[in-house]
């Protein structure tokens, strides 16, 4: 297994073929899915050409549990248009949540991210009702940019809200380190 980062409660490594069961188990959570899809259930098949082959690519890592080894779920830091932009992303299973592993996973991949990747900016979204997800951004250093409305092939519950932007630049996260280490 080769490991992208550790944390003290993580390990994040690049996600396999051996991952599909797990996958396939995270996005059949209704409660997981409700800001996705809106909860409804996919095929192993959908997962495995849709899902998995996704997270297979650049920028995407499945996350562990240090010590006990127990898949909980995957991070990413994807690449977007323009040089030293990506967007943060995750997705746990419910027993991970409300534990910190969403904010200490994605405030390591950030730092990774400036520190070593060449990242400029970050960026995430996330619909506007998804309060939890917004607390993660914020908890991270990211603020609020905008509200947009897309065109979505299925309505979800509190799609007639939007969905928000927040992003935070590398200039942005070193400032804040200074401010938080008394630089």
């Amino acid at each position: 297994m080769s490991v992208f980062l550790e944390t003290p409660r993580l390990v994040l490594r690049a996600v396999t073929e051996h991952d599909l069961d797990e996958v396939v188990a995270l996005d059949n959570d209704p409660e997981v899915m409700r800001y996705i899809n809106g909860g409804r259930p996919v095929s192993r098949d959908e997962v495995r050409e849709g899902a998995l082959r996704r997270l297979m690519g650049p920028g995407f890592l499945a996350a562990e549990a240090r010590g006990t080894g127990e898949w909980l779920g995957w991070f990413c830091l994807e690449p977007l248009e323009g040089e030293g932009v990506v967007e943060l992303g995750y997705r746990l299973r419910r027993s991970a949540w409300g534990r910190g592993y969403a904010t200490e996973g994605s405030r390591a991949l950030i730092g990774k991210g400036f520190r070593e990747l060449g990242v400029r900016r970050v960026t995430a979204r996330t619909m506007t009702v998804n309060t939890g997800s917004r607390r993660v951004m914020e908890k991270c250093g990211l603020r609020y940019v905008r509200t947009f409305f897309e065109e979505w092939p299925d309505v979800i519950d509190g799609s007639e809200q939007g969905d928000v932007e927040y992003a935070l630049t590398r200039d942005a996260w070193l400032r804040g380190r200074a401010v938080h280490s008394g630089e």
